[in-house]
């Protein structure tokens, strides 16, 4: 089931379109859903693929695809751990947020948790790290 995008020529915006088939996309006309113009010109739009939440997991899993990853360097941990919160749609909160940026600027994760003593709750913690 395509999903094409359109500029209308009419009231100037980008809109996409749900065709059943890809012959009736093909044969079709279509109709821009905001103004009832026909005047629309096809746009180049990204591809996109439905994956399960598990087949994304599975490739952040896998050490083929952190070719750049290296444990001890704290940019090198920011950007994975942006990309993991990316990959599964989760909003962490504040001080995740700050801890990545930290580690994103360079700064060591020892430091950044005796500036945050509660950040890995009672007990403590070393971002993981055994």
């Amino acid at each position: 089931m395509p999903i094409y995008e359109y500029r209308c020529q009419d009231c100037e915006r980008r809109v996409s379109i749900f065709w059943r088939t890809f012959s009736d996309a093909e044969e079709g006309s279509p109709v821009c859903p905001h103004c009832d113009g026909t005047n629309l010109t096809r746009l180049m739009s990204r591809v996109r693929i439905v994956r399960s939440e598990e087949s994304r997991l599975d490739d952040l899993a896998d050490p083929g695809n952190l070719p750049d990853f290296d444990e001890n360097d704290p940019k090198s941990m920011g950007r994975w751990m942006r990309k993991m919160s990316a990959e599964t749609g989760e909003d962490l909160g504040p001080e995740f947020n700050e801890v990545v940026g930290r580690l994103e600027a360079g700064e060591n994760p020892e430091e950044i948790e005796k500036t945050m003593p509660d950040l890995m709750g009672e007990g403590g913690g070393d971002f993981g790290v055994p």
